[in-house]
């Protein structure tokens, strides 16, 4: 009894460095760059605790987590170097002109802004920067044919997240598939039919939303010219780059500054690597930017790139290192061992396993309140959840695991978080557009955010559902292998032993 009781004590021990972590995210509001090291050294204190070590050897753990993820943090500066070359070189104002010509009443105002969101989210890899840059053209154009701004709102945070989900150069994306030793494009082809049948279905829902709403074409010049200049002031302060991008979609820029993002996407799918689609997207946009006016190499080099590689290392690469440091030392003490036991304790089968680490996504993205912290931290969790329970018969179900671990980890914190009220997508898309419609009697609220999410809804809801039935295997490309199985439970004495 007195050794049971041990065992217990130094199981919730094991667990105060993520209880201290999540209090600091959520309670004191701190930025993970000070909560990740704080619960990190706290993990580091009770790892010396437990096992008895040094801090050397503690510490250790830590650094094999980070440079497990080396290759990432390359990826991460080009995609963020892509990010920013197509948001400044017309790139992103190219689609949205293209899309704006579909014509917009306030029937269509909520389908096709969801439309232009995916696209430009896919191409630019930054939800927040998509949802800046197309909140003011959206809002303002349902105002002048006389739509449901709520509806509209909540189409644009949808589709603003969707190139987090499955885009190549989201920050979420890149460490998703790092922290699953999964290629970006394989878990992209994963996911791909399920991803755009969830969008299709809420193309679907949102028109049929606003049905009932007036069929009287939009001026796209007036929306843009009734945009108040406090609401650029807005954007200025929370994403310079969507200004620029305004700027660009009211003077115009040629349709063929669509190409680079056409180039990244047809050489990621002919299996060209990672680094060399992207490096390719930054200098096609240099090349067609000068020929458009909108860039030369000077600003290329010096201010596109240099700010894009600066963003990414002054604060997402440095984050991802010290939350990697804390889950490499979490796991060496095996702190998730009684989540693993108690998750296969009441799962049936392999699908049912997956679906719980899929749950386990969810409420850690709740706890931490930030995407990015999640995949981080929940990752290892649930890789090791499926490794010590399911059998497989080969590496090659192993990494089809591994692809439906990536995607439960992007997709719970890309779209899981829009259903979370505390979190800081919903807070930071209710602020940006009071920002930029400010004319709105009752101000957007996160609930407001949530309340008509089809998208999310959709994503979040269908991939735990089909994960727990096993019906994924009627969609092409998500079927986990038919043969898995559990593997027989150990004994927890013998475990701990």
């Amino acid at each position: 009894m007195k050794e049971k009781k041990n065992r217990i004590l130094i199981s919730i021990l094991k667990f105060v460095p993520l209880i201290i972590f999540a209090l600091m995210v959520i309670v004191f509001k701190q930025d993970l760059l000070i909560a990740a090291p704080a619960a990190t050294f706290c993990a580091v204190v009770v790892y010396i605790l437990v096992k008895r070590d040094s801090f050397e050897n503690a510490f250790e753990h830590a650094l094999v987590a980070a440079r497990k993820i080396m290759l990432i943090f390359f990826i991460l500066m080009f995609a963020y170097g892509v990010a920013e070359c197509f948001m400044a070189t017309g790139v992103g104002a190219s689609l949205i002109i293209i899309a704006l010509k579909l014509g917009v009443t306030a029937r269509t105002v909520a389908p096709i802004s969801i439309l232009v969101t995916c696209v430009l989210s896919i191409a630019t890899g930054s939800s927040w920067g998509t949802f800046a840059a197309c909140a003011p053209i959206f809002l303002w154009l349902n105002h002048l044919v006389g739509g449901d701004p709520i509806l509209t709102v909540c189409a644009i945070c949808g589709g603003s997240c969707f190139g987090d989900n499955i885009g190549m150069i989201s920050d979420v994306t890149v460490l998703s598939c790092g922290m699953q030793d999964v290629r970006i494009i394989d878990r992209i082809r994963h996911q791909l039919v399920w991803s755009v049948a969830c969008l299709l279905i809420s193309l679907v829902i949102f028109y049929l939303a606003g049905a009932h709403l007036p069929n009287v074409q939009g001026d796209v010049q007036e929306a843009l010219n009734r945009i108040p200049p406090e609401a650029y002031a807005a954007l200025e302060e929370q994403r310079p780059s969507a200004v620029d991008l305004l700027e660009q979609v009211k003077t115009g820029v040629p349709y063929y500054m669509i190409i680079p993002m056409l180039i990244v996407i047809v050489m990621s799918f002919l299996g060209v690597h990672t680094l060399l689609c992207l490096g390719a997207g930054m200098l096609s946009s240099l090349i067609l930017g000068a020929c458009a006016g909108t860039t030369h190499l000077n600003v290329w080099l010096n201010e596109l790139l240099y700010k894009g590689f600066s963003d990414a290392g002054g604060w997402v690469i440095v984050m991802m290192i010290w939350v990697s440091a804390f889950g490499g030392i979490m796991n060496a003490m095996n702190a998730f061992d009684p989540l693993s036991r108690g998750v296969a304790r009441i799962s049936r089968n392999p699908h049912s396993l997956l679906g719980w680490c899929g749950v386990i996504c969810l409420l850690g993205n709740a706890a931490l309140a930030d995407e990015a912290a999640q995949v981080a931290t929940m990752s290892p969790i649930v890789r090791e959840l499926a490794e010590k329970n399911i059998e497989t018969d080969g590496e090659e179900d192993a990494y089809r695991i591994r692809l439906r671990l990536a995607t439960f980890t992007s997709s719970m914190g890309i779209y899981g978080s829009e259903l979370i009220p505390w979190h800081c997508f919903p807070v930071f898309f209710a602020s940006i557009s009071n920002a930029v419609y400010p004319i709105r009697e009752l101000p957007f609220t996160p609930l407001d955010i949530i309340s008509r999410n089809y998208l999310s809804f959709l994503i979040v809801g269908s991939l735990l559902l089909l994960t727990f039935t096993g019906w994924d295997r009627f969609v092409p490309g998500l079927a986990l292998p038919k043969n898995l199985r559990m593997k027989k439970r150990v004994p927890a004495e013998t475990a701990e032993t």
